[in-house]
């Protein structure tokens, strides 16, 4: 049993390293990505209305591609996979395949259509931005086809645990996007437009890697609806509760969008770019090591190991914890220079800066909360357990919507940022009491003891990223991008520092496993046989 553990243990571990690794690449993509447009079209009307139009696609993107298709189809395939029930995987993949593919086109015709009372409910805009809204929403609504089709690909090929494939295609799908839009924009002068084009190419192309690594691994499409099957049963049940339970968090962004456009101009661009720093930790480190827990997981269940079961999950909230708790740490002392060095270019003001700072400083507050989440609702998941989650998320979204509405006009922007942090640690705390509840202990005792570990450490080295920035700022200055790269790095360096000297005077377990990761990513020491 131990044995196991420990490589169930390896597993989820050497499967998240490549995925964060990849996340991270594909994350660093749409922050070019951003700049690239905001640098071009300043913060405006232009940029206002292309991420309000963007809000669908990357809502599906996230929501199909990286959560709900897979958190509902992986248990089910996998629970073929792991008896080599070949024939019935095929049946089961087949018909999901021709359910999303005719969903999927029928949600691309009626938001085409609807398009424009869509964006009178997500935005209040008005006139000529209501109208560009309207045009690029409308080109990008095609992006949603591909998609869906892409999220049960990645289903697929996480079932059999490949995770590199899909992480390729999320990286592509960045480059085509920056690429594309370039092209279009400035030399086929299709201006914002030429973006949200290349939104559906890089779908596309998304879509299009995933199809040979599926075929390598012996799974073959056959054109077939049979929803009367008992897998195609199980997945229509787990998946609509799944749509609400992952997607909770982004939903809750899209009301803080729907407030911030009542608000001066700008003001949803600026939201936008403290938002994508917010979620990266969330995205690249917590969302990627709940990729491969969930078969993981669902195989202890299958076989009936409650106690690889419980320390799987414990494990993974401790690595997170280890991880998120200095980020959010970092994301609040050097936030300043962080965002003025990320996004002071072309027509993006000193002004603008501060205004983003501050957003990011309130959104931190509750990157822990939901990144939690998403480990917490991936054991509900892998015991095939959706009623409870939807009902603490159907909780958190009205807690959000209230909170946003008492907060934004005394506090603005800002205000809006305190109610998805509130709502963010909200949730987490309700999920984690509960899923205790189902399923047993999972280590608490070692979680909350890893916990101040982690805080003291993350504690320290925040006093001293404070103290530095203050000295490298006179000796750096505020102008100049080589002066704020260098005042970066040596903010980097010096905060790992800290941390892991802190991490290891305090003895945190997670640290060991920590370098045992970076020495097998750079090669050093002995490979895992």
């Amino acid at each position: 049993m131990a044995e196991t553990r420990k490589k169930g243990g390896e597993t989820v571990a050497r499967s998240a390293s490549i995925l964060v690794i990849t996340t991270f690449i594909s994350s660093i993509l749409g922050y070019i990505r951003n700049i690239v447009i905001t640098s071009t079209f300043g913060a405006g009307i232009e940029s206002d209305a292309y991420y309000a139009a963007f809000t669908v696609p990357d809502l599906i993107y996230t929501l199909l591609v990286g959560g709900a298709l897979g958190a509902a189809f992986i248990p089910v395939f996998s629970s073929y996979i792991v008896v080599d029930d070949h024939d019935n995987a095929r049946k089961m993949g087949s018909s999901v395949y021709s359910l999303i593919g005719l969903m999927s086109a029928a949600l691309c015709i009626l938001g085409i259509i609807f398009a424009r009372p869509l964006m009178e409910l997500l935005v209040d805009f008005e006139g000529d931005a209501l109208s560009l809204t309207v045009l690029l929403t409308r080109i990008m609504f095609a992006q949603s086809f591909f998609m869906c089709l892409t999220g049960i690909s990645q289903g697929v090929l996480q079932s059999y645990k490949k995770f590199m494939p899909p992480a390729i295609g999320g990286v592509c799908y960045n480059v085509v996007i920056i690429f594309g839009g370039i092209l279009l924009s400035k030399y086929l002068r299709l201006g914002v437009m030429g973006f949200s084009m290349a939104v559906v190419l890089g779908a596309v192309i998304n879509f299009a890697i995933q199809i040979p690594f599926i075929r390598g691994q012996g799974f073959r499409y056959t054109p077939m609806l049979d929803i009367h099957h008992e897998g195609v049963k199980r997945f229509i049940k787990l998946v609509i509760p799944m749509l609400l339970g992952i997607g909770v968090s982004e939903i809750n962004l899209i009301v803080n969008q729907k407030f911030a456009s009542g608000l001066e101009e700008s003001t949803v661009t600026l939201l936008k770019q403290a938002q994508t720093i917010m979620v990266l930790p969330t995205r690249i480190f917590a969302a990627q090591l709940a990729v491969p827990m969930l078969p993981t997981l669902s195989g202890y269940v299958v076989k009936g190991m409650k106690k690889e079961y419980s320390h799987g999950v414990g494990k993974c909230f401790r690595s997170i914890l280890f991880i998120i708790v200095p980020v959010v740490v970092a994301f609040i002392t050097i936030r300043e220079p962080m965002i003025r060095f990320l996004y002071k270019h072309g027509k993006f003001t000193e002004e603008n800066v501060h205004t983003v700072a501050l957003l990011l400083a309130v959104y931190s507050i509750g990157i822990l909360g939901w990144s939690l989440r998403e480990i917490i609702l991936r054991g509900f998941y892998s015991v095939n357990e959706t009623k409870t989650p939807v009902k603490v998320n159907i909780t958190i979204l009205c807690l959000n919507m209230l909170l946003s509405w008492l907060l934004v006009k005394p506090l603005g922007a800002a205000g809006l940022a305190l109610a998805y942090s509130i709502s963010g640690l909200v949730s987490m705390s309700i999920l984690a009491y509960l899923l205790r509840r189902k399923v047993g202990p999972y280590e608490g005792k070692k979680n909350l003891e890893s916990f101040l570990k982690d805080f003291v450490s993350a504690g320290i080295m925040g006093g001293a990223l404070i103290i530095l920035t203050h000295i490298l700022e006179k000796v750096f200055g505020a102008d100049g991008k080589t002066g704020q790269l260098l005042e970066l790095i040596i903010l980097a360096a010096v905060g790992v520092l800290v941390y892991l000297v802190m991490a290891y005077l305090l003895r945190v377990e997670e640290l060991s496993d920590f370098l045992k990761m970076v020495k097998s990513r750079l090669h050093i020491g002995k490979r895992a046989k």
